[in-house]
């Protein structure tokens, strides 16, 4: 029979988690909340590659290859053939290191043995969004990930915040790049001095979705006229171009000549002309806010609890962020330990990352290449490194259980079981997987399947499996 320690295993591994490998529950069946609580670590997440190509590598060779492109433009009029379009040859050299990057990711999810650790890590790639619809941001989200994201998520909440948001991916991501204070000395030149393919102008991107997405949320009460005095204030970060000078490019820069000069006021406070030291203190403020709390910290009990996340859970959260000034590490032994995190019911569906992740993982296996995954997931509309908008992907389950998108999952299920179940064992690998969860009808179901491959697909469709 089994206890209640069996069952908080089960939880442990599966929804705290990315889905049991075999003999993980076993593991943690010993002591569940500190088989979780000891995956947080102040030195951050696990890095999918442990030598990948930088940001900085990744802009320089993109900017590389486009400036070649306008040389053999003018020298051919405009036409260049195919095979020599420098575009072309980026175009395909981008898409492979996306590839290298996601599979590193999907492999690293597929095999820890921490897996709260990387979920808590997804949770904030996905919190802090940089999307690969952008040809030059496709080649930099995975850097972007492992530069500023994994270093930093049991760490301040404030320092994640100011990494992500001066990193060359974000800037570029959201058109931060380019944006010009009005009155700077760069907008002046412009004027007197046009520059093909430089705006010169005021983007307000970057500034809304840090406070709209990234902290304070958008019922926190801010005015169009706050978004637009942030965006003056943030004027000047930048990416250093190839003409900077080598360790500079690729990189942040700030460039004074296009901030904004003059005072600022954002959410009723005032901030002197200081360059680039306002917007860090706007972004600094942003991080204490009661609000950044409140909307941070239901994000996360939305995410590993219940669409619908109890309040008390949330005050619980709230509570921790603000006595310990936004210490992520300590948010997350919060969670540990609350008992809404532990409850049973399994309120949580799984998205299709996680989906095909937890069916490797069930298995003791990995995708062997990009095709394993990649393919699936654009089928299931979750492209990889894609999220549709700054937004990020959706955590609630209507997104995900529409009827066609249910049929998709079991023809994958289908299809997968038929490449792996002939040298499994469905019946272990189902209490393996699911271990005090698994149901008396899915376990029959199982163990009277005609085939491994039935077997293995109805596992990988229950209701059990399907939920976390």
């Amino acid at each position: 029979m089994a206890t209640p320690n069996d069952l908080n295993a089960a939880i442990a591994v599966t929804r705290f988690g990315l889905g049991a490998r075999p003999g993980e529950i076993a593991t943690a069946s010993a002591d569940p909340q500190g088989w979780v609580r000891r995956q947080i670590r102040r030195a951050g997440a696990d890095r999918p590659q442990e030598a990948p190509e930088t940001s900085a590598t990744r802009i320089k060779a993109f900017r590389a290859y486009r400036q070649d492109r306008r040389a053999m433009e003018r020298e051919a009029d405009g036409e260049v053939a195919a095979d020599r379009d420098p575009v072309q040859i980026a175009a395909r050299m981008l898409r492979e290191d996306t590839a290298v990057d996601f599979l590193a990711r999907a492999r690293l999810a597929a095999t820890t043995p921490a897996g709260f650790r990387e979920r808590w890590t997804l949770f904030w790639c996905n919190h802090f969004t940089v999307s690969a619809v952008k040809l030059l941001t496709a080649t930099v989200t995975g850097p972007f990930e492992q530069e500023a994201i994994r270093p930093r998520v049991f760490g301040r909440f404030e320092d994640m915040l100011v990494a992500s948001s001066a990193h060359p991916a974000m800037l570029m991501y959201l058109d931060q790049a380019q944006s010009v204070g009005p009155h700077s000395p760069a907008a002046a030149f412009l004027r007197r001095r046009p520059m093909p393919g430089v705006g010169g102008g005021l983007n307000e991107n970057l500034a809304r979705e840090i406070l709209e997405l990234h902290t304070v949320g958008v019922d926190a009460g801010y005015s169009q006229d706050d978004v637009t005095e942030f965006a003056r204030a943030l004027t000047g970060w930048s990416v250093g171009g190839l003409r900077e000078v080598e360790d500079q490019q690729g990189e942040y820069v700030f460039r004074m000549p296009a901030h904004e000069p003059g005072g600022r006021t954002v959410m009723g406070k005032t901030y002197a002309a200081a360059g680039l030291d306002q917007g860090l203190a706007i972004l600094k403020d942003l991080a204490a806010h009661p609000a950044t709390a409140r909307h941070i910290c239901t994000k996360i009990a939305r995410h590993f609890v219940a669409d619908d996340p109890p309040p008390a859970l949330v005050a619980r959260l709230e509570a921790t962020w603000k006595a310990t000034n936004g210490d992520l590490g300590h948010v997350a032994e919060t969670l540990v330990a609350a008992p809404e995190a532990w409850d049973p019911a399994p309120r949580k569906l799984k998205t299709p990352y996680e989906f095909l992740i937890s069916s490797w993982r069930a298995i003791g296996g990995q995708p062997g290449a990009i095709e394993h995954i990649a393919p699936p997931l654009n089928a299931m509309g979750m492209r990889a490194f894609s999220a549709p908008s700054p937004k990020g992907w959706s955590d609630e389950a209507m997104t995900w259980a529409a009827p066609d998108a249910i049929i998709k999952r079991m023809s994958w299920a289908e299809g997968f079981s038929a490449v792996v179940a002939a040298d499994l064992d469905p019946s272990p690998i189902a209490a393996g997987a699911l271990g005090a969860r698994l149901s008396e009808p899915v376990r029959k179901a199982v163990a009277r399947a005609e085939s491994r491959q039935e077997a293995l697909s109805v596992l990988l469709m229950s209701p059990e499996f399907q939920r976390r």
